[in-house]
């Protein structure tokens, strides 16, 4: 990866940081964005300098960026800004990203429309920005090698109590990248999702998520495995030129598994034989044909 220039958005601490770490020590040059607010998304801060210093003690180039990626205009000027120091742009790795969990009753429009912003627009910004950018490179000297590589979770990939927010931003993820691998497959660029583990400030405050980040209260011998940084490896190897074949898929890492999901699926299906279906009978059919809860011909009456 010499030479080779990316953005890592939410690079600032946890798992962005560890990926910013990864592509330097390949020889990337990193612009390293953070927004440097709360895990709540209040506030903002200098987050990414200490990311920047530690690249740069290590041997690395990095230079800091604080935009906030849920504003267009920022965004664009974050990929403006990886134009201008480095010359160019190549790996967009999107993992900004925050957490304001409640059960759905409780939680507010505010907490809903945030955790959105940042995840879903703010990845949806920057990769609008940076196909501009490849798109226009492709059709001048032909095909680029632009990478963009998003962040899901388990709680998108099979919902969580509490974050009917978090786990459909995290979702929208998923639809996100299948349909960038569409879009700018022609033009040599690839779009994949990768859903990390690891102790962070988000994790952390998931409530009856132990330990505490802050303090840093891990049981004995379980550090490596709740190493924010476990996943970067396979984030850089999309981001080669080795991976250039792979695009449109989801990779799920935590410490020494790595599993390749696959999206919905036909598990099972039935035809009526060329007409509409009858609501009334549906309890049945969908029972028994589909669902396999009971045989056909049993009585409909609700299950528990």
């Amino acid at each position: 990866m010499e030479g080779k220039i990316a953005i890592v958005t939410g690079g600032g601490r946890g798992i962005g940081r560890g990926h910013c770490l990864e592509l330097a020590k390949q020889g990337a040059k990193v612009v390293v964005n953070d927004f440097g607010g709360s895990s709540r998304g209040e506030g903002r801060g200098n987050a990414a300098d200490d990311t920047v210093k530690l690249i740069q003690e290590r041997g690395g180039e990095a230079v800091a960026n604080y935009a906030d990626v849920s504003s267009l205009e920022e965004a664009g000027e974050l990929i403006g800004q990886a134009m201008s120091a480095f010359g160019g742009l190549d790996i967009l790795v999107n993992n900004a990203g925050i957490a304001r969990d409640a059960a759905v009753w409780k939680m507010t429009e505010e907490d809903f429309d945030r955790v959105i912003a940042v995840h879903v627009k703010g990845s949806w910004t920057t990769s609008h920005h940076a196909a501009k950018v490849w798109r226009d490179q492709a059709q001048a000297k032909g095909k680029s090698a632009g990478r963009i590589i998003n962040t899901t979770s388990g709680a998108g990939l099979y919902g969580n109590f509490g974050q009917t927010n978090y786990a459909t931003a995290k979702a929208a993820l998923v639809g996100l990248t299948l349909t960038l691998s569409m879009e700018l497959y022609k033009y040599g660029v690839t779009a994949n999702c990768i859903s990390p583990g690891g102790m962070t400030r988000i994790t952390s405050s998931i409530p009856g998520f132990p330990p505490s980040f802050e303090t840093n209260e891990l049981p004995e011998g379980t550090w490596d495995r709740m190493d924010p940084g476990n996943s970067s490896p396979i984030v850089a190897w999309l981001a080669s030129d080795e991976a250039q074949h792979v695009t449109g898929q989801v990779i799920h890492n935590v410490y020494d598994r790595i599993a390749w999901m696959k999206g919905w699926h036909v598990e099972k299906e039935m035809f009526s034989g060329e007409k509409a279906w009858k609501a009334e009978e549906l309890s049945a059919l969908m029972n028994g044909n589909l669902f396999g809860t009971r045989s056909i011909g049993i009585s409909t009456a609700p299950t528990k």
